[in-house]
């Protein structure tokens, strides 16, 4: 399985490189013990209570992307503090990614009060995105009744197999660069009558992206 190192320190001091350089040593160490493939270290120096910390937005955004399933840290400070802390496990936990610190020796554990935050965070946005759906089929309700025909976005059988979608590739990079996830674009994509899944719009945007490699 792939991980990630995260190590931060809070001040610019000179001495603080002696302590990114531990935290890292012992994280390897960490990786070791549970036998995770550490694919890269981010080293920060910044405040726990920003959240505009370029290292820390590299590890979400490959979080977002299903880049590793494992976040190895010193303890759940170097994360964050306070509502950054807060914002940052939900993403992560969001995006299915472990999180193992070096005070626990292993997998973090939320404490009581941290667990009942994160349960109203996930019911709000939970809300949000029912509501932000609901709009949308409203959308789509009008649109049909002044003569759109969303089944036209589906094209029919190729070489006598299994039907394929058609995909707009280009609203899914779009949507892609305005940072949503795949579950978001999925959603978007299919109040605009496009029956597509999570897993489909993953698989276009990779193809889309390796063809551009290349």
């Amino acid at each position: 399985m792939k991980a990630i190192l995260y190590c931060r320190v809070s001040t610019e001091k000179e001495e603080q490189t002696t302590s990114l350089d531990r935290q890292e040593t012992e994280l390897m160490k960490l990786a070791q013990q549970f036998d995770l493939d550490v694919v890269h270290c981010f080293r920060e120096k910044g405040s726990g209570y920003s959240l505009d910390r370029d290292e820390l937005l590299n590890v979400l955004d490959l979080a977002r992307d299903s880049e590793f399933q494992y976040l190895l840290i010193q303890d759940d400070t170097r994360l964050g503090r306070g509502k950054a802390k807060m914002a940052i496990l939900h993403q992560l936990l969001k995006y299915n990614i472990k999180v193992f610190t070096l005070s626990h020796n292993g997998e973090y554990t939320l404490t009581e009060a941290d667990e009942m935050v994160l349960d109203i965070v996930s019911t709000v946005e939970e809300y949000q995105r029912k509501l932000h759906n609901m709009k949308i089929k409203r959308g789509m309700r009008k649109a049909v009744e002044e003569g759109y025909k969303p089944q036209k976005n589906l094209k029919n059988n190729i070489n006598g197999g299994r039907d394929k979608k058609e995909v707009p590739i280009s609203e899914i990079v779009r949507l892609k660069n305005m940072k949503l996830t795949f579950h978001d674009i999925a959603l978007t994509l299919r109040g605009l009558g496009f029956d597509v899944s999570k897993a489909t719009v993953h698989r276009r945007y990779k193809e889309h992206m390796e063809n551009t490699d290349n």
